[in-house]
């Protein structure tokens, strides 16, 4: 089997399954907000300059794959249809994870240079969900070795299972326990916070966001995807040129402002008094009691940052800077509560969850994983073989995106303020995207976006 791009070729299939049965009967139930990203997907994928191994078939990872999935049983279950609620929960019969094994025929250099931002879901084996899903693998994991020596790993699952974060930290746990280190960030499946039990009632302020996200229908049209990194001393730099509007700037707060105005002012004039942004951000440490980072599922809280045009095109970077962090700075327990029980009220007679809709979309989205900074060090790039091999670069994409498109500011692998950017918009605005000014003039380094100028010297 080969991939849309020509380039990767599918060797092999396998299962691998839990080194420890799990108990007989056990379930694993999904919350209101798993079940509201049920049309969404997510692929990520970790690129290594060198691969570890000879031969995955017959490598200890499989075994310590098999070991880490023991602790994750809804990674291996399937999906049913709960008898009394109708509502998705995992069946835990540890029926395994699909694993592919595939090559690429260029080198990892080339590949990050080169190829489409859209052809990297080669990298990630994936086929829909059927109607019928009890024989169907929800994770799939795939091994891609590059032509010289490079290694690139993707796991795809449904966005409904679990949200970047928690296929993060799967993927470092499966590491961990091949070196045989402690698992620095032990999964937990359930809790009452996302359940619902003991919320308040709705926050009248957000039913009308999420009604018009749920009521939307935007044209589907050809997406392209590129990827931006910059580094520790530009974002240094550009967060002292708005200090003055905004001293304790975050550097997503930063990029997210850039990316925003940079997308509107693309996209042209508009009749529209408002221009809106969905700001996703991790719920885990704002809900109360707080959830460890290993909470696996989904715990992202959307909501909506809205400035006048006139706000937009007449002020300085540095005011939308301000306004981007006071808007995230505002989030809370109460806001991130308030939508949960939101969720849960849409359930329909019997205590059926309603229909999911595209929570990426319509309106432009930004997506911060400034928590995945512990001090000083990412946790996406601590998934390290050996100490001197972090990951070369770690993309995130998620699936049936749709409308005006997606931001995701994610860590670097250089430490400090160093951040990549993965944008997908429109195929006719990605292109004037990648001559803006306003980007190019802080000289990122470009990835997968079909070989532009500035591209990444490995």
């Amino acid at each position: 089997m080969t991939g849309n791009s020509g380039q990767v070729r599918v060797d092999s299939f396998l299962t691998a399954v839990s080194s420890k049965p799990v108990e007989s009967g056990k379930t694993h139930e999904l919350s209101a907000l798993d079940h509201a990203m049920g049309v969404h997907t997510l692929h990520l994928v970790f690129y290594y300059k060198k691969k570890p191994f000879q031969h995955f078939d017959l490598d200890p990872l499989r075994v310590s794959l098999s070991e880490v999935l023991s602790l994750y049983p809804a990674v291996t279950g399937r999906l049913t249809r709960n008898g009394k609620t109708g509502n998705w929960e995992v069946k835990c019969n540890d029926a395994g994870v699909r694993v592919v094994r595939a090559e690429v025929g260029t080198t990892i250099d080339e590949w990050l240079r080169s190829a489409q931002g859209l052809e990297e879901k080669d990298l990630t084996v994936w086929e829909e969900m059927p109607e019928d899903p009890s024989n169907w693998s929800p994770f799939r994991i795939q091994v891609n070795e590059f032509e010289g020596g490079g290694l690139a790993i993707g796991i795809s699952c449904t966005h409904m299972h679990a949200d970047p974060t928690s296929i993060i930290l799967l993927f470092k746990s499966w590491i961990e326990t091949h070196l045989k280190e402690p698992i620095e960030h032990p999964p937990l499946f359930q809790t009452h916070t996302v359940h619902g039990q003991g919320l308040p009632e709705t926050n009248t302020k957000f039913i009308g966001y999420y009604t018009s996200k749920a009521n939307a229908q935007a044209p589907s049209v050809k997406m392209a995807t590129a990827t931006f990194k910059f580094s520790n001393s530009t974002i240094k730099q550009c967060l002292d040129e708005v200090d003055d509007e905004c001293p304790n700037a975050s550097p997503f707060d930063l990029l997210a402002a850039l990316f925003w105005t940079c997308v509107t002012r693309l996209k042209g004039p508009k009749n529209d008094h408002e221009h809106s942004i969905s700001v996703v951000l991790d719920s885990r440490r704002l809900v109360q009691p707080p959830l460890p980072l290993g909470y696996f599922g989904n715990a992202l809280h959307f909501s909506q940052l809205s400035l006048t045009r006139e706000e937009m095109d007449c002020s300085k970077l540095g005011q939308v800077v301000a306004m981007v962090h006071r808007h995230v700075s505002e989030v809370g327990k109460e806001e991130v509560e308030s939508v949960i029980q939101w969720h849960e009220s849409r359930k329909e007679e019997g205590g059926k969850y309603a229909p999911p809709f595209k929570m990426y979309g319509p309106e432009l989205t930004c997506v911060s994983m400034e928590h995945m900074i512990v001090g000083h060090t990412s946790v996406m790039y601590a998934a390290t073989f050996e100490e001197t091999e972090k990951p070369l670069h770690v993309s995130c994409h998620v699936g049936n995106v749709e409308g005006e498109g997606l931001i995701m500011v994610m860590p670097s692998l250089e430490e400090g303020l160093a951040r990549t950017v993965m944008v997908t918009l429109p195929e006719e605005e990605m292109a004037k995207l990648l001559e803006d000014h306003a980007i190019m003039r802080l000289q990122p380094t470009m990835l997968l976006n079909g070989g532009t100028k500035n591209g990444m010297e490995l």
